[in-house]
């Protein structure tokens, strides 16, 4: 395992590093709000922010990769992403939060950008499989672990707030430290999303509404936990719970999903989710409740990926790249609307909106499912899909999924590489 990891630990560092820093400032920022009185509305508009700069950054951020390298790139974006967290602080205005949100989406997708496309370029096409999977087990170790950070001060305080901008600043050290010769960055496919919903419009419409309802997770869901009755350490132990059931749960999720006919188990996955989301709105602040979003942490962050292997399943070889970031941009879509549209409930019900509000989309995507299952026969092209747990990020991950196509060649430099 070391032999696979060694040669691109500065990057796994690095991104540790970034993570640690960026799932400690989206939970801070929510609790900060929450005390500043910013009404739910707000708070859902400020978070949809973040997605609204994330889904811009997609098509910005390879232009600026390309023109000053990837090293630079991720030096001034992560300088920006540090800056905006303190700005956070200093200027406590919701609108002024709003623009730095935004920002800061931009930000971190060029950041990810920089990461995966460079993991790419060093991995091997046999090993990409095991690197995939150790890169998602850092993302979800190091945002499970952020939550735990806010233990150390309260969230009206500069220490929290510091600690951010440290973290991310610190990943720039492994980064711009590394030995590794910079790849370049090859054109990303082209998507027809007209086409994907003609070919798999199941799995578009499941990218979609999952992005409907976990961009309203990762939104407002310490509101919800704060409303509900969490103190900060509270809010932190609810996140880390919901995000380790995500990692957690996922790979049984998928290997069933690979020996059974996939529609159904998505029918399922998301029916329960829906019904776990019911139950969480019964639940006072407690055990129980931690339990139970565990569990639909577990089916919620399952979602996604089965959406992709579904569409994998129904595309050629070649069309996997270019379908999976249509794929992305859908889900991106749907995270940008679900802190607003959730935030809008909460504020005319109170905290409990924010499950019914889960129930509501995942039944909706439970209803479209048994609909695709009673009077639509999806073909499969070739080979079924692996189902590979993961989240979403930046469209070059993608090329580092099992099944997708080897990447093109890269031009670097006729240089030998060494472990950082």
């Amino acid at each position: 395992m070391w032999s696979l990891i060694a040669p691109i630990s500065s990057l796994l560092s690095g991104v540790a590093l970034l993570l640690l820093g960026n799932g400690l400032l989206n939970t801070l920022l929510t609790l900060r709000g929450v005390a500043e009185g910013y009404s739910t509305t707000m708070l859902g508009l400020i978070m949809s922010g973040y997605f609204v700069g994330f889904l811009l950054g997609t098509w910005l951020a390879a232009p600026l990769v390309r023109r000053i390298g990837h090293i630079r790139a991720f030096a001034c974006c992560a300088a920006l992403a540090a800056i905006a967290a303190l700005l956070h602080l200093l200027l406590v205005d919701p609108w002024v939060w709003l623009g730095l949100r935004v920002l800061y989406g931009l930000a971190l997708v060029t950041l990810y950008m920089v990461v995966e496309s460079w993991l790419n370029a060093q991995t091997p096409g046999e090993q990409r499989g095991r690197v995939f999977a150790v890169y998602m087990a850092v993302n979800l170790g190091a945002l499970a672990l952020a939550q735990q950070l806010l233990h150390l001060a309260d969230p009206v305080q500069f220490t929290l707030f510091a600690l951010a901008a440290i973290l991310i600043s610190a990943a720039l050290m492994p980064i711009t430290l590394t030995r590794q010769v910079q790849p370049s960055l090859p054109e990303a496919p082209r998507s027809n999303l007209l086409q994907l919903w003609r070919i798999a419009p199941l799995a578009i419409a499941a990218a979609g509404l999952s992005g409907l309802a976990l961009g309203g997770f990762w939104g407002m869901a310490p509101v919800y936990a704060s409303l509900a009755g969490f103190d900060a350490s509270g809010v932190g132990l609810m996140m880390t719970a919901t995000i380790l059931g995500g990692a957690l749960l996922q790979w049984p999720i998928g290997l069933y999903s690979d020996s059974r006919d996939r529609r159904w188990v998505l029918l399922w996955v998301v029916a329960l989710a829906a019904g776990m989301a019911l139950l969480l709105s019964l639940l006072p602040a407690g055990n129980a409740l931690l339990m139970a979003i565990f569990v639909w942490g577990g089916l919620a962050f399952a979602i996604y990926p089965i959406a992709v292997a579904q569409l994998i399943d129904q595309l050629h070889k070649d069309e996997i790249l270019a379908g999976s970031s249509g794929l992305l941009m859908v889900n991106g879509i749907g995270a940008v609307c679900g802190p607003l549209l959730a935030g809008l409930l909460m504020e005319h019900l109170g905290a409990a909106a924010l499950p019914l509000y889960f129930a509501v989309t995942l039944g909706l995507l439970a209803a479209y499912c048994l609909y695709r299952l009673r009077h639509v026969s999806d073909l499969v092209s070739g080979e079924a899909a692996h189902f590979v747990p993961m989240l979403r990020t930046s469209p070059t991950v993608l090329e580092l999924m099992p099944d997708a196509p080897p990447p093109e060649p890269c031009d670097t430099e006729e240089s030998p590489t060494h472990a950082s």
